[in-house]
Order: structure tokens, then C-alpha cells, then sequence
């Protein structure tokens, strides 16, 4: 737990992946579960991380049990909770709390590359709308009077530019509320479970963006039956598991159709490419690993795969997205001064 921890509130992902590689090496060290915690009590120097700790080490002296301990918290996801009730029962619970730090530093980066995706053209947009609003509500109107004093006034685009930035100057409030509510809209968005759903049903008939929700869900669906697969979980009790990783309808559905068919006997591998979710090679790796019993390490190896292709997807939409954002901008303020300034050329070459 090295970084900042604020009780009450649920840790961040790489706050449990901390927590849990610590929990770890305190393991594989020989050392028990309940004194590993007692000296990570002893190291820490948050008066709030010293709450936490504390009572877990209280909890677990009643109950002797890490899982249970975790749980009273609040402060863990259901999906660690599980696999640390796994791991006791099962006495692997070193080898689950290393493969949970690294399972929680790879969610931490799919939602660094969402956030670094979202942010930028977000931060450019509000950029162009500053420049824009500057350009039409102030600048403008000090060019008219150039041409009131020069005895000629705006006409054609320039006046409709000039019109433009008056009605936004008149019904600014207006518009501040406008901006307010859809800023509200975009955390709700963003921070709901239900706003969530609701921008992902949007962003599911965006040709663009579809593949990147589908490779975010394979992922995180590959990382979590490597995980389950290697503490010695069957692949019915890992994708129950693993469900509750998803909050996405389409891949739960797809995932609920695959467990029903290797319930009813069918091969994992075939389930998988069957439903789509896994494709392509991605779905012939799997059949490979079913065939050869090295499904886990095949997970493995394609959650690290899915993860450089939603990074790759991510630079590449970025990489297009800054020059465009850009040339935009250019073009908007181009066409507002040459508006004004090729009618002002002329009126000056007359004189």
C-alpha cells in the first residue's frame, strides 16, 4: 500500500495491485498472512492506512480468515474477494495474490489508455470553443467598427459571423447552462454504472469504436480465466468468476452463451470462437492451448496481446486525432479572419 489510501472509499486498481504484491512476497517469505499485515501496520506512516490495516488484523484474530477480513473492509472489489477465498481453501493464496497484483496493475492500464484517449480531444475541443468564442464575441465586433469608421459596414459571411457572436454574447448564460448540463451529463457518463451502459450502447454503433470495447472486454475476460485457470478452478467456476469482471451487456451475453454450452459439454476452446469472443488467431491460440492443457498460459499470453492492441488502437486514434483537431482549428479561425479580412484589403487598396 504504498500509495494513498482514503478509508471508506473502494481502492483504485493499482492500489489493490500494491496491496496484494506485498501481500505476496509477505508468503512466499514464509510469513503468515496476519503477520505480514501486522508489519505493514508497523511500516506505514498514513494515519488512515493504520485505520485499514488495523482493522483487518482485528478481524482477522476473530475469524482467521484473510477473505473474511477483506470482505468487512468494504474497500475490495468482489472479483478479489472471490479469488482470495479461493486461494485460502485451495493454499494457494500466495501464488493468487501475486497473479491478482499483476490481474490489477493491467486493469489500471486499460483505464490509464481510456482516459489518456477521452482527455486529449476533450481538452482540444474545449480549446477551439475558447479561441471560437473569443474570435466571434470580441474580435469581431472590434473589426465592424473599423469599417463603421472606414464609412462601409460588414456584409455577407462576416456580418453573419459578427450576428453569430452577438447572439452568443446576448444568451450567455444560456449557453454556460447548456455547457454545465452536458459536462454533467458527461460525468454521469462516466461515473454511473447506468451512464456507463448507456454511453457504451452509444459507442456500440460507432464503427470506430465498437472494436476497442470488444478488445477491453476480451482482455480483462483473459486475464481473469488465466488467473482463475492457475489456481486449479475449472473453466465453469472460472467464467462465473470472471463475470463479474464485465460490466459490459453485449460480452456478458456472449460469455452467459458460452458458459451454457460448455455446461452441456462443449469444448471451451469451440465456445469461445463460436459466441465471438475470441476471433481470428486469438481464437486458434485458444484451441491450441485446450488442446495441449496450457489454457492458462495461453490466457496469459493473450490478455499482454489484447493489451498492446488497445494501446496500439489508442496511439493510432490519437495520432490521427491531434493533426485533425488542429487543421479544424486552423480552418474555423482562417475562415473567421479572412471574412473579415479580404473585404477590409479591398475597402484599403480603394482608398
Amino acid at each position: 500500500m504504498n500509495s494513498k489510501t482514503k478509508q471508506g472509499k473502494p481502492f483504485s486498481d493499482i492500489e489493490i495491485s500494491a496491496f496484494c504484491s506485498q501481500i505476496a512476497l509477505i508468503l512466499k517469505s514464509g510469513i503468515s498472512s496476519l503477520e505480514g499485515i501486522t508489519i505493514m501496520l508497523e511500516d506505514t506512516s498514513s494515519e488512515e492506512e493504520k485505520k485499514i490495516l488495523q482493522q483487518i488484523i482485528d478481524s482477522m484474530q476473530e475469524t482467521g480468515s484473510l477473505y473474511l477480513a477483506l470482505s468487512e473492509s468494504g474497500l475490495f472489489p468482489s472479483y478479489m474477494l472471490h479469488m482470495v477465498e479461493i486461494g485460502e481453501e485451495t493454499g494457494t493464496l500466495d501464488e493468487v495474490m501475486d497473479a491478482l497484483s499483476t490481474h490489477y496493475e493491467q486493469e489500471d492500464a486499460i483505464s490509464k489508455s481510456i482516459k489518456n484517449a477521452v482527455t486529449y480531444p476533450l481538452v482540444m475541443g474545449g480549446m477551439m470553443l475558447v479561441v471560437i468564442f473569443i474570435l466571434l464575441v470580441k474580435v469581431m465586433p472590434i473589426f465592424n467598427q473599423v469599417f463603421i469608421q472606414l464609412g462601409t459596414e460588414m456584409t455577407g459571411v462576416s456580418r453573419m459571423l459578427m450576428d453569430l457572436g452577438n447572439v452568443i454574447n446576448r444568451y450567455s448564460i444560456v449557453l454556460i447552462a447548456l455547457l454545465l448540463i452536458s459536462a454533467a451529463v458527461a460525468l454521469y457518463c462516466t461515473r454511473t454504472t447506468s451512464g456507463r451502459q448507456l454511453f457504451r450502447k452509444i459507442g456500440y454503433h460507432l464503427r470506430f469504436i465498437r472494436p476497442i470495447y470488444e478488445e477491453i472486454a476480451a482482455c480483462r475476460f483473459a486475464s481473469g480465466m488465466a488467473l482463475t485457470l492457475s489456481s486449479g478452478l475449472n473453466p465453469e467456476r472460472s467464467m462465473e468468476l470472471v463475470s463479474a469482471l464485465s460490466d459490459d451487456p453485449f460480452f456478458l451475453e456472449k460469455l452467459k452463451t458460452c458458459q451454457k454450452d460448455v455446461e452441456e459439454g462443449g469444448d471451451l476452446s469451440d465456445s469461445l470462437h463460436k459466441t465471438g469472443i475470441f476471433s481470428g488467431v486469438y481464437a486458434q491460440m485458444a484451441s491450441i492451448g485446450s488442446k495441449t492443457g496450457s489454457m492458462e498460459q495461453v490466457m496469459e499470453r493473450l490478455s499482454k496481446l489484447y493489451q498492446d492492441d488497445i494501446d496500439s488502437r489508442m496511439n493510432n486514434a490519437l495520432a490521427v486525432l491531434e493533426p485533425t483537431l488542429v487543421i479544424v482549428l486552423s480552418l474555423i479561425v482562417g475562415v473567421i479572419l479572412l471574412s473579415v479580412m479580404l473585404p477590409l484589403t479591398g475597402i484599403m487598396s480603394s482608398l
